[in-house]
Order: C-alpha cells, then sequence, then structure tokens
C-alpha cells in the first residue's frame, strides 16, 4: 500500500527555499502550490518544502523534518489499515494543490505521513 515517500522539510521563507534546493543544489522543481507546497526530486529522494506554522515546527528546529509516504490506494484504506494495528491517525485531510493527508506517529513520537496524490 506504501509506494515512495517524501521527505518535508519545514521552512520560513518558501521562495528563498525553493530558489536553494533547485537553483543551488540543482534539485528538479516537480510540483508547487504557490507559498504551501514545493516538491523537488532528489534522485529517487522527494524532498517537500512545506511553510512554517504556529501548528507546525519552527524551522531549523528538532521535528522540522518529517517522512511522508506516498499510498498507492485510497487514502481512507491506508488510515483503516493503521488504525486497526492501534495506530492514531489525524486525518485524512485535504492539504494544498488537492493533495490528501494523514498524520501520525512511529513509536518513538517521529512525526511521520501518508500522502495521496490528487488524479490526474
Amino acid at each position: 500500500m506504501i509506494q515512495g515517500g517524501v521527505v518535508t522539510i519545514y521552512v520560513s521563507d518558501m521562495q528563498r527555499a525553493v530558489d536553494f534546493y533547485a537553483h543551488v543544489l540543482g534539485l528538479r522543481l516537480l510540483f508547487r502550490a504557490d507559498d504551501h507546497w514545493a516538491q523537488l526530486d532528489a534522485g529517487g529522494l522527494q524532498i517537500g518544502l512545506h511553510p512554517a506554522s504556529d501548528s507546525g515546527p519552527a524551522p531549523g528546529t528538532p521535528g522540522a523534518i518529517t517522512l511522508g509516504l506516498a499510498v498507492s490506494a485510497p487514502i481512507a484504506d491506508a488510515v483503516a489499515a493503521l488504525e486497526s494495528k492501534h495506530v492514531a491517525v489525524a486525518g485524512p485531510v485535504p492539504g494544498g494543490g488537492g493533495i490528501k493527508l494523514a498524520f501520525f506517529t512511529d513509536p518513538d513520537g517521529n512525526p511521520l505521513y501518508l500522502a495521496e496524490a490528487p488524479s490526474r
């Protein structure tokens, strides 16, 4: 059910972050939803840039990088499978650009999320 993923980095300035990852590091920009999200290809690893918010970790602090896992089935099915294994999941919730998200943690409390890309 899990098919690939993305490492999310919380950033304080979206344009500055996109410029750094795309132009300084030379990563290919795959998708951008204004200042809500940008996704870049790092040669097999995808990096997502997300703006800082009051509900998320501050850029540059512990937890400011999270792991997102892409799902190959409807996100509701993935959430149900996790919940059947006693994992507390928040979501699914709509994200920017039509993405659906569901948030949970690993046993150590590290933040993880599932992502269902919009139908194309």
